[in-house]
């Protein structure tokens, strides 16, 4: 059920969890090499591990995913101090 006030801002994408500074440094790599289209680069490998049944991979790939989505918005997100 959706809660909110008809009219009421979209939520924020999911916050990704970045288990090393490695994640950060693949999804700089894939928008530098992608563009625009770093976020499907990033679903597709997750995609991939998943069919591999490589929980692990799948999982890292698709917090690259949403970090990419979250570089892409150009404004901050959550609160700001």
């Amino acid at each position: 059920m959706d809660f909110r006030e008809p009219g009421a801002a979209s939520a924020p994408p999911p916050l990704p969890y970045l288990a090393d500074t490695l994640q950060v440094a693949d999804a700089t790599h894939l928008i530098a090499t992608f563009g625009d289209s770093a976020g499907s680069e990033a679903a597709a490998r997750a995609d991939q591990y998943r069919d591999l049944g490589n929980h692990i991979n799948f999982c890292r790939w698709r917090q690259i995913e949403r970090l990419i989505v979250l570089l892409s918005i150009g404004r901050a997100v959550g609160t700001v101090h």
